[in-house]
């Protein structure tokens, strides 16, 4: 209560500063009721999930124009030098994207407090160039972004080790230079752990070889003219840091972070005894209902939760089908925990997703395309679709279409897409997994049925 007669208090306290000529950036911010903002479209900061708009940075600048009882706008740019560009016109009230708070910038913008701190890292490939330390980058093909903190830094290395180099480039972003690092066109680049720890989900191979620096602080950087604006987004963010809701978030984002590994065939088998003949009816009562095969169900509730009926991770998603809470009030489930509730409930929403594509997907890949809108949410799909076209690939076929899907990560192309950035190469690994999973389970069940039949 007290907080909201501080913010009411602000408000009207900025509002009448016009009428004394001293109008500011915060006042003109609640007159028009509107925050403008830069951002970069990528996993850390801002994108398109499969339930709407998603990221870290995303859900801490609403939660401030929440409190301000303003509206958001969003712009998004593909560089660091396009976004400063936007702060030093004043064309926007502050950039929220992962912005490492260097001593250049701290001189150049107001800044928001520290609210995570990363350290810039050398990630190669395995199996590659592997250099041990800043000496052992010297031969090695290493590009970062230009005019980003990770050539600051070097440029600062290079006065120490003057026979060390690298490349910048101007074009790709560090989560597509991670992907040429992990497809081999690279030796390596720099990142931030934070992007590191979540695309090494998608790239297995990726490896870091050692930290470049000393943990640096994260924050939103505004216009040296926002002094009114620096002062309300310190007031909150202090209190935001040290609040449940900051937390919540750093786990939903960073906490439920596993490595992927490859199928671990022996666990898989071991669960098929010992877990599946609990839910084994059930996966065949709803695929029958729905149309579907039943060990693609059970496969993907495998991939969603090995079988465990409590499974619930921070994000928000529980039971043996891993619902959203969103997801399950319009399937009509009333408890994720109820296995049979949940299996018929993810059943109806596969179908549902399924009944939207186009009649012109036929089976099977009908169902990698259904499951690659389960995973990564139908607008995508539809982007994905364009963008097969325009590259004369066939959108109705898996084999064509799962080329396509990783390219929505490239800015150069999800730049013309409606609905923006995706981790494409999720859904791609999603299918492959649950492929895997069916396949595994076909098989098993077959080799059971040859042994019962020899007796």
């Amino acid at each position: 209560m007290r907080q909201k007669l501080y913010w009411l208090w602000l408000a009207m306290v900025i509002i009448a500063m016009p009428a004394c000529g001293k109008e500011t950036r915060l006042s003109r911010i609640l007159e028009r009721g509107e925050l403008v903002v830069v951002t970069r479209n990528a996993p850390t900061t801002y994108f398109e999930g499969r339930e709407g708009l998603a990221g870290l940075e995303f859900d801490m600048v609403e939660a401030f124009a929440k409190q301000l009882g303003v509206k958001v706008r969003y712009i998004t740019k593909d560089n660091l030098s396009e976004m400063l560009t936007l702060l030093d016109k004043g064309e926007v009230d502050l950039a929220a994207a992962g912005l490492t708070r260097t001593q250049e910038r701290k001189n150049r913008y107001l800044s928001s407090p520290t609210y995570q701190s990363v350290t810039q890292q050398v990630v190669c490939r395995r199996g590659g160039k592997r250099p041990n330390g800043i000496k052992g980058l010297t031969g090695v093909k290493l590009v970062v972004p230009a005019e980003t903190s990770y050539a600051e830094l070097l440029d600062k290395l290079k006065q120490s080790y003057p026979d060390l180099g690298w490349q910048t480039n101007t074009k790709l972003n560090t989560e597509e230079l991670l992907e040429r690092v992990w497809q081999k066109q690279l030796d390596c680049t720099v990142a931030d752990s934070n992007i590191v720890d979540i695309n090494r989900r998608y790239y297995p191979e990726l490896s870091v070889q050692f930290n470049l620096s000393r943990p640096q602080p994260l924050a939103w950087l505004m216009p040296p003219d926002a002094t009114s604006l620096s002062q309300a987004v310190n007031k909150w963010m202090k209190k935001f840091i040290k609040s449940q809701d900051f937390e919540d978030l750093q786990e939903e984002y960073y906490g439920y972070i596993e490595v992927f590994d490859y199928v671990d065939i022996r666990t898989f088998q071991r669960r098929i005894k010992q877990r599946l003949p609990k839910y084994i009816d059930i996966f065949k009562q709803a695929a029958s209902k729905y149309s579907f095969d039943w060990t693609y169900l059970a496969a993907i509730s495998y991939q969603e939760s090995h079988w465990n009926r409590r499974a619930k991770s921070p994000t928000g998603v529980r039971g043996i089908m891993m619902l959203t809470l969103t997801t399950a009030k319009e399937m009509g489930v009333k408890s994720r925990l109820d296995a049979n509730q949940s299996i018929f409930g993810g059943a109806r929403y596969l179908d549902e997703i399924r009944k939207r594509l186009p009649k012109s997907i036929k089976e099977p890949d009908r169902d990698w395309i259904t499951l690659a809108a389960y995973n990564i949410g139908m607008g995508h799909i539809w982007d994905a679709r364009k963008l097969a076209r325009e590259m004369d690939l066939n959108p109705d076929n898996w084999g064509d279409f799962q080329q396509v899907l990783p390219l929505l990560a490239q800015k150069k192309y999800y730049k013309k897409l409606k609905h923006g950035y995706a981790r494409g190469r999720e859904p791609v690994i999603y299918v492959q997994r649950v492929r895997d999973y069916q396949d595994i389970l076909i098989n098993t069940i077959m080799d059971k049925k040859k042994v019962s039949a020899t007796r």
